[in-house]
């Protein structure tokens, strides 16, 4: 792991300039617009920095792309203002700044004191009372953590009725199709190509499916530049209803627009096994991995 603050090879700043940080804390947050890890963690880092930058922190956002549509600028632009960041963000479009600090993950935070020395680091969601105590430390304060209510997208994952892991859509070996869908496994109806990295729908209709438990469902999807694509979400081959997640309506309806992490299903009380398949109603959709919460 790197020893001190550094924001070498960073392809651009979203904001046109490079921030200053000397003097100051500086907490590094390593993330990539559809992951839905960081989604979670943003509204902890997004209150961290209001409540702690007059104390002297200063939040620097790194997003390092995984999947390729999301080297594109302009969404990172977009993620950015739906997660409502008011802080600098660096561009890591060719991952010089993950390859100087080390980092393997999404989401990644890095503590560094005023000295610009790593202090801390924590991996993945969670820990958040232990961060901010340490930010704390850093600026040398002692108060009350912050209070941060979640909703949507943001809220946590139920982990306790959380039984499936995230799916990624590269392997046509572990596409099961739709005649028999068993537990913890994805299939898809229709022309589609599986290969670098995603699965692409060939052909002018087509569906894909997961067998599923979890409150949450999601998809990573993108367009690939083309124009909409309407698609329609089911539960159990129902509309869902109540279930239905925030980029869908109750009748399962939503469109595709841009790159990004789409919320499918939400179940509402008890949380059960189920299936739920997406048909796209326009040939082009890319599909890249199914995550949950």
């Amino acid at each position: 792991m790197m020893t001190y603050v550094t924001f070498e090879g960073v392809t651009k700043w979203l904001d046109g300039r490079p921030p200053e940080w000397d003097g100051r804390v500086v907490l590094v947050n390593f993330w990539t617009l559809s992951c839905i890890n960081w989604i979670r963690q943003a509204p902890w880092v997004r209150a961290w920095e209001r409540s702690y930058r007059d104390d002297g922190l200063i939040v620097i956002g790194v997003h390092t792309p995984e999947f390729p549509f999301e080297h594109d600028v302009a969404l990172v632009d977009t993620a950015r203002r739906a997660r409502r960041l008011d802080y600098p963000i660096a561009i890591d479009n060719d991952g010089a700044v993950w390859t100087s600090f080390d980092n393997y993950y999404w989401p990644a935070l890095y503590f560094a004191d005023r000295a610009g020395v790593i202090r801390d680091f924590h991996i993945g969601e969670g820990r958040y009372e232990e961060s901010e105590r340490i930010l704390q430390r850093l600026l040398g304060i002692d108060r009350e953590p912050v209070a941060v209510a979640t909703a949507g997208i943001e809220a946590a994952a139920d982990w306790d009725h959380l039984r499936t892991p995230e799916l990624y859509l590269n392997d046509p070996a572990q596409d099961a199709g739709h005649a028999y869908l068993p537990f913890n496994r994805w299939g898809t109806a229709g022309g589609w190509t599986i290969d670098g990295g995603r699965a692409t729908l060939d052909a002018p209709e087509g569906s894909l499916a997961c067998h599923f438990r979890a409150r949450d469902a999601h998809l990573v999807l993108s367009p690939g530049g083309r124009e909409p694509i309407p698609f329609q979400v089911f539960l159990d081959g129902e509309a869902p209803g109540e279930h239905h997640g925030t980029d869908v309506d109750a009748a399962g309806q939503g469109v595709l627009r841009e790159g990004r992490l789409y919320h499918l299903i939400r179940q509402r009380g008890a949380v059960r096994e189920t299936t739920f398949e997406i048909a796209f109603r326009r040939g082009g959709a890319e599909a890249y991995a199914i995550t949950f919460g």
